[in-house]
């Protein structure tokens, strides 16, 4: 599971200076040249690589944090001290630490994948080259770029799956790691991830219609809209009950309840309803990419062969209330404009044999301090399987809460990482 010893790399593009162009803040770029395949000497194909250094004025000498983003497919948040702040742990981590914000391959500033290049197969081909793994290995290149032996990492949902690859394989470089809602299954088959997600899924759409009671007959009517062709978005995209159901994805983040229910008061065929429904709908064509690798992330040694589609129960079939969360349906390619141009490809990438990503056995051996937010109601990453792994790793100090949802790390203002450095340290009690 390692990459070469003997590296084609690394062309490094300059950092440039401190730059002062965020109030409160000091930042500046890194860019690399890496091998598109750290694992191929052969292929001479390489994508650049973007991070962005944030610290605040009295903190460039404190140690590195790279933060891992969630997704995957979406880039480094894009940093602010103006109030409340953005992200919403900034400021908390900026107390310990000098930010890098890596736009992961293919994403952001990082050699982005907009629109398909090519035919579908050499797409998919390409695609196949933007997982955990290589990930990870653009992290080492960066790293021995600003000259430092050891960082500590925060990984965000997949971030947190990229930070299990991490540590499956050069945990000797981490000097702490920090998980939220980011604890993914190790050595299990996508199937069981998505069996457990729809179980949450109808739980936390029972709970939702208990706390709204009319939203149920609203969905229900609005479901049937759909099926008859009546709701579509502001381009003219028709969107079928299948997309509708997936608005439960709101129902895994705090406030999420709220928008659904706001979304719901409004009438099908007004122009507010319409804008407000292409905002809220997963998986669009701004990350196009989010779609087309999503269930590769949960892809430890497998073929997922749109394993969602697959594994939707008959409890779903058989009421169409139950709403699916991240729950990624074939057909979307063709009903969705904006995706539809992937749509050969992503028939690819579903039946791709992936490779696995975690190794069990080095896992164990882990002294890395870590410590993990495991959200009790996670709709995206099962608690079942986030402790099986939290167990597998002797430094690792879960703390499950259901104060917060998936997105507790920013909802939470920097109370979450601040629980996580200190269960870390050994400054708190588990």
């Amino acid at each position: 599971m390692t990459s070469r010893s003997t590296r084609r790399l690394t062309s490094p593009i300059p950092a440039r200076d401190w730059q002062h162009h965020i109030p409160g803040l000091l930042t500046r770029d890194i860019r690399i040249i890496a091998p598109l395949d750290h694992f191929n000497d052969a292929d001479p194909r390489t994508i650049e690589v973007y991070a962005r250094v944030v610290a605040t004025p009295d903190g460039t000498r404190r140690p590195y944090l790279l933060f891992l983003q969630g997704g995957p497919g979406c880039e480094s948040p894009r940093p602010t001290l103006s109030d409340p702040g953005f992200p919403g742990w900034l400021s908390r981590a900026l107390k310990d630490y000098q930010l890098v914000l890596l736009d992961q391959r293919g994403t952001g500033l990082s050699s982005p994948v907009s629109e398909p290049v090519g035919s579908a197969a050499d797409q998919a081909e390409y695609l196949t080259h933007l997982r955990a793994d290589e990930i990870v290995e653009d992290c080492e290149d960066i790293r021995r770029l600003l000259g430092v032996d050891q960082w500590a990492a925060l990984g965000q949902s997949f971030g947190g799956f990229t930070m299990l690859r991490y540590l499956s394989v050069h945990a000797e470089s981490l000097s702490a790691g920090y998980f939220t809602g980011g604890l993914s299954a190790v050595g299990r088959h996508a199937d069981e991830v998505y069996a457990a997600t729809y179980a949450t899924m109808a739980a936390k759409s029972e709970q939702y219609y208990r706390r709204f009671p009319g939203d149920r007959e609203a969905m229900s009517e609005l479901l049937e809209l759909a099926q008859a062709g009546g709701v579509h978005t502001p381009n003219g995209d028709l969107v079928s009950a299948g997309r509708v159901r997936s608005l439960g994805h709101l129902l895994g983040a705090s406030g999420g309840a709220e928008k659904l229910h706001y979304l719901l008061e409004r009438e099908p065929t007004s122009r507010g309803f319409r804008y407000d429904l292409a905002e809220m709908l997963p998986f669009g064509g701004r990350n196009a990419l989010y779609a087309v690798v999503h269930e590769s992330s949960y892809a430890d040694g497998c073929t997922t062969a749109w394993s969602a589609s697959r594994m939707l129960p008959e409890s779903f079939r058989a009421d169409p209330t139950l709403l699916t969360g991240e729950h990624l349906m074939p057909e979307w390619f063709e009903e969705d404009s904006s995706l539809r141009a992937w749509k050969d490809t992503a028939e690819i990438v579903a039946n791709h044999p992936w490779p696995t990503l975690y190794d069990a056995d080095a896992l164990r051996t882990v002294q890395v301090p870590c410590a993990a937010a495991v959200y009790f109601n996670d709709a995206y990453v099962p608690l079942q399987f986030s402790m099986e792994t939290a167990a597998l790793i002797p430094g690792m100090h879960p703390w499950v809460t259901s104060q917060y949802e998936h997105n507790g790390s920013n909802a939470s203002g920097g109370g979450v990482l601040d629980r996580l450095i200190g269960l870390a340290r050994g400054e708190l009690a588990r």
